[in-house]
């Protein structure tokens, strides 16, 4: 049973992998999407100021200042109460900013224009893939995963924050696009991307638990 398990596994990984690969060889080839700008047609064809600044809010904890002081900030909680590794653990997710930065630099594509779509928020540097969806889906998730893994902290706070992480994950993708920041298969990159990366970082994590946490 254990060996399915991690055969599927395998198989799921390779295929998230093998599909960013695909992804990103297509944007390279052809950066102007039909499908992509009819995508966000859709995703901007409902607004109001309140939902300008409703994903303006979802989009704000990628910003450098917020989201450093958010990952120094968790890391800092937890080293309060000795938890070591899992304040290292935390801190590594600033590695997806790196990454990331690296695809944008080797893809090079450039961002949605006003021409095509409502620029709500104005971004810099390269479009694919997303850092926003990125970062949040190795920072929030690594967090709803040590909200899985940590019995020591009470059951309702375990819940609240994981539902708040995967609320964001969730949401940043629409707010890129709707935003106009974004195209949806930048998003899509970042998720992937994203995945791929939270599981290397779980994976290590979850290598050498420690005993008190159980």
């Amino acid at each position: 049973m254990k060996a399915r398990r991690k055969r599927i596994l395998v198989y799921v990984l390779g295929s998230i992998l093998l599909g960013f690969i695909v992804l990103t060889i297509g944007i390279s080839l052809f950066p102007n999407s039909v499908f992509d700008r009819e995508f966000s047609a859709e995703i901007q064809e409902h607004q109001n100021p309140i939902l300008d600044l409703l994903m303006k809010g979802i989009s704000i904890a990628g910003y450098v200042p917020v989201a450093v002081t958010m990952v120094l900030g968790s890391s800092s909680i937890f080293l309060y109460f000795k938890r070591k590794r899992e304040a290292l653990f935390i801190t590594l997710t600033f590695l997806s900013a790196i990454l990331g930065q690296i695809v944008k630099i080797l893809v090079d594509r450039p961002r949605p224009t006003d021409s095509v779509v409502r620029i709500v928020e104005i971004a810099k540097h390269q479009s694919f893939p997303s850092g926003h969806v990125l970062f949040y889906v190795v920072f929030f998730g690594f967090i709803a995963v040590l909200m899985n893994h940590l019995k020591f902290i009470t059951r309702s706070v375990r819940i609240t924050i994981a539902a708040i992480c995967m609320f964001m994950i969730f949401t940043i993708p629409i707010s890129r696009i709707y935003l106009g920041a974004h195209w949806f298969t930048d998003v899509l990159g970042g998720f992937l991307l994203g995945i791929l990366t939270l599981f290397v970082l779980s994976y290590f994590y979850m290598k050498k638990p420690n005993p008190s946490q159980l």
